[in-house]
């Protein structure tokens, strides 16, 4: 199989009825998905059955060309993900962080200098990560997911407390690292961002995947609020059907 995440009618529901549901959709080498949503929409969920950090009821998560439970704990170094906040060691510096996780992915530690380059992060290196700003954190996560350059990247909301300047360096790095070979799957609420770099974007609703968003027309917002409202009309008549 070429792709390098697959979802095959994947379903996770919880106790209080939220959830996702029969979820269908794959991600191949050197392509940008972009998944957006209302909150609670289930994107973080969908995410987290990605890497393995949940489980499906019903369905198959195919990651590295392999079910979850078939994937080696040797190949999970393939992949970087950000999920929600960035993990790091609070009373680390930067550099040490940036070094720790290069070195639990088994990547040159060279990767680690380019990374603080890369992400203009060399005025706080040394600065211990509890002491950063929010943005600065997160810059901090991103570098950590990508500079052992992976075969797979999972961000949720990436863009979450950056800068402009900072949302172009990212823009800059998923596309680099999409044109080396790696497939990307990422959430965000920023339309116009995902239309400048996802080669698909895809939209969820109450926990289902209910098609793909234009992002070559005009009023990306006003097409993205119409689909919506439209899903929830017709999952509301359905319903009331039954």
């Amino acid at each position: 199989m070429s792709e390098v995440l697959a979802f095959e009618q994947v379903s996770r529901v919880f106790h209080n009825g939220a959830g996702v549901t029969d979820l269908a959709f794959a991600v191949e080498p050197g392509e940008i998905v972009a998944l957006v949503g209302l909150n609670g929409a289930g994107k973080t969920t969908l995410m987290r059955l990605a890497l393995g950090m949940l489980r499906p009821q019903s369905g198959t998560v195919r990651v590295l060309g392999q079910p979850l439970d078939a994937v080696p704990g040797s190949a999970w170094v393939q992949v970087g993900a950000l999920i929600e906040v960035p993990l790091a060691y609070p009373e680390l510096t930067v550099r040490k962080n940036l070094g720790l996780a290069a070195l639990l992915r088994g990547a040159d530690p060279g990767c680690v200098e380019q990374a603080i380059e890369g992400w203009r992060l060399a005025s706080v290196a040394e600065r211990r990560f509890r002491r950063l700003s929010l943005g600065n954190r997160q810059r901090v996560g991103l570098a950590a997911s990508m500079q052992h350059n992976p075969r797979l990247i999972v961000l949720d909301e990436p863009s979450n407390a950056l800068d402009p300047a900072s949302v172009i360096l990212l823009r800059e790095e998923l596309l680099r690292c999409a044109r080396a070979g790696a497939s990307i799957l990422v959430s965000s609420h920023h339309l116009d961002e995902v239309a400048r770099i996802a080669d698909r974007v895809l939209l969820m609703n109450a926990g289902r995947l209910i098609g793909t968003l234009d992002t070559t027309g005009r009023d990306l917002e006003r097409v993205f609020f119409e689909r919506i409202r439209d899903d929830d009309e017709q999952r509301q008549g359905a319903e009331a059907r039954r």
